[in-house]
């Protein structure tokens, strides 16, 4: 995909989240369980929000040395994904993070969000190709845009998450967020699954798996 259109797609959701972290439902709720496992309202919603925040903070470390390994190799190392089970110290970890972000309540969120993706709209056009890492990635790193590309990933999935915890309908989202989203996990699924499974669930309702396909 060329950068500058999921930099727009990116924007155009992060503006999606920003608008349904308004929404008072999302605040009625807060201290309640959400639809995910071990979240509250207000911790899933520190999540959903963190992937705006995690932009801003990737730009700031100094460019690494190494060489950015593929977006699909990021998934094969990521420890959410591969410590299985709620209780994994990455999972764990995550859950605490979200409810930092959360701890000061839906309306400081919201407006910390909206301001976040405000300075990115000015930001992102223009940004020149760069390579990122966090500090708990070790020795490895992605292109910025292949990172924006699991932001974008975790904001659609989240987007979800949140309206249906609420009992709000799932926002529309623009078409080259959701094929770049639904690309990304019939790789995965792929990835986990097998090709074969995953093309006769997609196509063959008479042959497809009793057993679930998720990609994560």
């Amino acid at each position: 995909m060329d950068p500058l259109e999921l930099r727009n797609d990116y924007l155009d959701v992060a503006d999606v989240a920003a608008a349904l972290l308004t929404e008072p439902a999302v605040a009625a709720a807060w201290e309640e369980h959400s639809a995910l496992a071990e979240y509250t309202v207000g911790g899933l919603a520190g999540h959903y929000a963190g992937q705006i925040f995690f932009i801003g903070r990737v730009l700031q470390e100094p460019p690494p040395k190494e060489e950015p390994i593929p977006l699909l190799d990021y998934y094969s190392r990521v420890s959410w994904l591969n410590e299985p089970g709620l209780d994994s110290p990455a999972n764990v970890r995550i859950r605490a993070a979200s409810q930092e972000l959360a701890a000061a309540g839906p309306q400081s969120l919201s407006e910390r969000a909206a301001w976040a993706v405000g300075q990115l709209r000015t930001a992102l056009p223009d940004l020149p190709p760069r390579n990122v890492r966090l500090p708990n990635w070790h020795d490895w790193s992605l292109t910025f845009d292949d990172f924006l590309t699991t932001r974008l990933f975790e904001l659609v999935i989240h987007t979800d998450d949140l309206a249906v915890s609420v009992g709000l309908p799932t926002p529309e989202l623009p078409d080259g967020a959701v094929d770049t989203v639904v690309a990304l996990l019939a790789q995965l699924a792929v990835r986990r699954h097998g090709a074969t499974d995953v093309i006769r669930a997609l196509s063959r309702a008479e042959r497809a798996p009793t057993k679930p396909i998720a990609a994560i």
